[in-house]
């Protein structure tokens, strides 16, 4: 309404189109739940276990949905729906989803307010801001047919004797249509601003969208895990155990062959073979170990302890299984914080610690080294911190400079069963 076009563009009629079918829309609406509820009151009379409130309430779903599309007319942003899909098909599992969300008993408050009050306002607004201006606007023609020339009257109020005046009067009606279209423009914003707020807020839609994220991330999570198992699977039942039939081959065939140029080459060939095992070992174990995958975070944590340059003591308790995300999740975050420490910190011991209470899995990766750790100079930190928030986790980091450096993290989880691994 600040640009100097409001006048001349389309808005001030969209304006008067949502106030005139407002009008209208309420009129209907206000018969609707007269009627809803004189069914309902019949029906609760005629057969038990059918309530009057349930009529009422379900009245203001069709209602809302159509002042949904009627936004539209003075608000670009799409007004979506935000009731819950129903957990079965059928009649009464989709009215005790609707009965039950309170998106529902909000429209219901909407259609009652607007059918008692709102629709008056638009009705009263149009008619002030449209009769009063185009009846001045009309006057000379009003006195030219009605009044045959001689004089006529502007709203049964004012007499107008002379052309001059009716063309006076007429151009103060255009001045005043005029100010009425900003005036339509506000009332029908407001409207509009209000019937959002009942029924299509825009805070709902951005939690609705951030839950909806939320589990998107969870689910893609869930998918990587289950990818990552899928190839140490297929390495180490494929890749693998070809590599080491040629590597016994070559051996095989290094033992037989006589001394010379082709025994040398075997042998060489043979060599390259094994450390070609080793590494994809060390790859499959990198991807998803089959200790994690057989006995938990606990093992996997002591057999990565087992492994680092730097002597690590582990004192992890875990009274049962976690989910495989937060399990792989928690041993990638020990794997990296014990790389960094054996890369970076010069430490001469680590300490991993944790356990799992009040639903939740707390790690906590320490050493004596030299400490500040910056997670702007490569060491991995950010990695980390996106890999933990993935799960709703939190990750601190204590390093000042000298050390000693303390790493913790929680994930929110609950234990599972043994035949169900919350996967």
């Amino acid at each position: 309404m600040s640009r100097p076009g409001f006048l001349v563009s389309a808005w001030p009629w969209r304006s008067v189109a949502y106030l005139l079918t407002g009008a209208v829309t309420g009129c209907v609406a206000l018969v609707g739940i007269v009627t809803a509820a004189a069914v309902g009151g019949l029906l609760a009379i005629v057969l038990v276990g059918v309530p009057l409130l349930v009529l009422t309430a379900l009245a203001g779903i069709p209602l809302a949905r159509l002042e949904r599309l009627r936004l539209r007319l003075v608000d670009l942003e799409p007004a979506l729906g935000r009731h819950a899909a129903p957990s079965a098909t059928g009649l009464r599992p989709w009215l005790t989803t609707r009965l039950r969300a309170p998106a529902t008993w909000r429209e219901l408050g909407y259609a009652l307010l607007f059918a008692v009050l709102l629709w008056p306002v638009d009705a009263l607004a149009i008619t002030v801001a449209l009769l009063f201006p185009l009846s001045m606007v009309a006057s000379p023609l009003l006195m030219a047919t009605v009044g045959d020339g001689m004089e006529t009257k502007v709203l049964k109020q004012w007499t107008i004797t002379t052309w001059p005046m009716a063309f006076g009067v007429a151009a103060l009606g255009l001045v005043l249509l005029a100010l009425c279209a900003y005036v339509l423009g506000v009332v029908a914003g407001a409207r509009a601003e209000l019937t959002r707020l009942l029924i299509a807020p825009r805070d709902a839609d951005l939690g609705a969208e951030l839950v909806e994220l939320t589990r998107s991330r969870a689910r893609l999570v869930d998918a990587f895990e289950a990818e990552r198992r899928r190839i140490e699977r297929d390495l180490h039942d494929g890749a693998q155990q070809r590599l080491v039939a040629l590597t016994m081959t070559l051996g095989l065939a290094r033992l037989d062959a006589s001394p010379g140029p082709l025994a040398d080459q075997l042998a060489t060939a043979h060599d390259q073979a094994g450390r070609a095992l080793a590494e994809l070992r060390e790859l499959i174990h990198g991807i998803h170990p089959k200790v994690l995958a057989d006995y938990g975070l606990e093992a996997a944590v002591a057999d990565a302890a087992d492994r680092s340059p730097v002597p690590v003591e582990v004192t992890l308790e875990l009274p049962e299984r976690l989910s495989q995300s937060v399990e792989a999740a928690a041993y990638f975050v020990v794997c990296e914080a014990l790389a960094n420490i054996a890369k970076h910190s010069g430490a001469g011991r680590a300490e991993v610690s944790g356990g799992h209470r009040d639903g939740r899995l707390f790690l906590a990766v320490r050493d004596d080294g030299r400490g500040g750790a910056d997670a702007a100079a490569g060491s991995g930190l950010t990695g980390l911190a996106d890999r933990v928030s993935v799960l709703d986790g939190r990750l601190s980091l204590s390093s000042p400079a000298g050390g000693p450096t303390l790493l913790s993290v929680e994930f929110p989880c609950d234990p599972c069963e043994p035949t169900d691994r919350c996967a």
